[in-house]
């Protein structure tokens, strides 16, 4: 897809398009307003990757409204924490466009993702157990709405970590993995030291009551003994996988002008 903003230049150069109507064009790409939200349209341009639509608390209509604008200028877009309703009205509005829905998260891909670039690393999606597999889709969909490979690498948390060493090759290999895990959230510190790549540690609210919903966890990674781990927020599986796919674009000597689609919640 080719650069709005040297589309536009284009036209000046050539005589297509006067200044003033240059003006108007690279304003509204900037920012398109919609009443109930205002959409940033330069933030691939600035960031890397474009706009994501955090869907928890929209409507049904808005959330079509912004996937439809976004799409207007994206191959793809991608939506969080949809609801099954919102899911069915995307389905409807979009009804000739691919759609992936994630069968867990509320995750959900409207469009063709771009194709990863050449040379990425793959980016391991690791969790500790089987119920932080919701946290994991929607990391494992982020990564792939934003064009890089990943693979997901379950159930190796602390309890046996024979089931762990299988996996080294993969995360010794990797520019950066992502760890999700409850209960008492140690596997982090684990990985953080047996491997040299940074490590995003996703505390998830999966626990008995003493977890208190991923606190425990959360303090424990923040707390942990190992260098190199980052936490994010709890359940934040986009906020990982975003964060993953900025180190890995720079560890594959990637720029932002090769970047896919995706970030930055709407």
């Amino acid at each position: 897809m080719s650069d709005p903003l040297d589309d536009i230049l284009k036209q000046v150069q050539d005589g297509a398009m006067p200044p003033a109507q240059a003006r108007e064009a690279l304003l509204a790409m900037r920012a398109q307003p919609l009443g109930f939200a205002t959409l940033d349209h330069d933030r691939k341009r600035r960031c890397g990757f474009a706009e994501v639509v955090y869907a928890a608390g929209k409507s049904e209509d808005q959330l079509v409204q912004i996937i439809r604008a976004l799409l207007e200028r994206e191959q793809c877009v991608l939506a969080t924490r949809t609801g099954p309703g919102q899911v069915d009205a995307v389905r409807a509005a979009f009804d000739d466009v691919p759609i992936e829905v994630g069968t867990r998260g509320g995750t959900l891909i409207v469009g063709e993702p771009p194709e990863p670039m050449t040379g990425l690393p793959t980016i391991p999606i690791m969790t500790a157990g089987t119920s932080d597999l919701p946290v994991a889709e929607e990391a494992l969909l982020t990564c792939k709405a934003l064009g890089h490979p990943a693979v997901s690498i379950n159930d190796v948390g602390v309890a046996g970590l024979h089931r762990l060493e299988p996996h080294l090759p993969v995360m010794r290999s990797a520019s950066v993995v992502v760890c999700i895990a409850g209960m008492e959230g140690a596997l982090p510190s684990v990985i953080g030291g047996l491997i040299e790549a940074p490590v995003i540690a996703v505390p998830t609210s999966v626990g008995y009551g003493a977890s208190f919903a991923g606190v425990t966890a959360l303090l424990s990674m923040l707390t942990s003994c190992a260098s190199g781990v980052t936490v994010v927020n709890i359940d934040n599986g986009f906020g990982a996988a975003y964060s993953a796919c900025q180190i890995n674009r720079l560890a594959g000597g990637g720029s932002s002008s090769h970047a896919g689609s995706g970030a930055g919640h709407e």
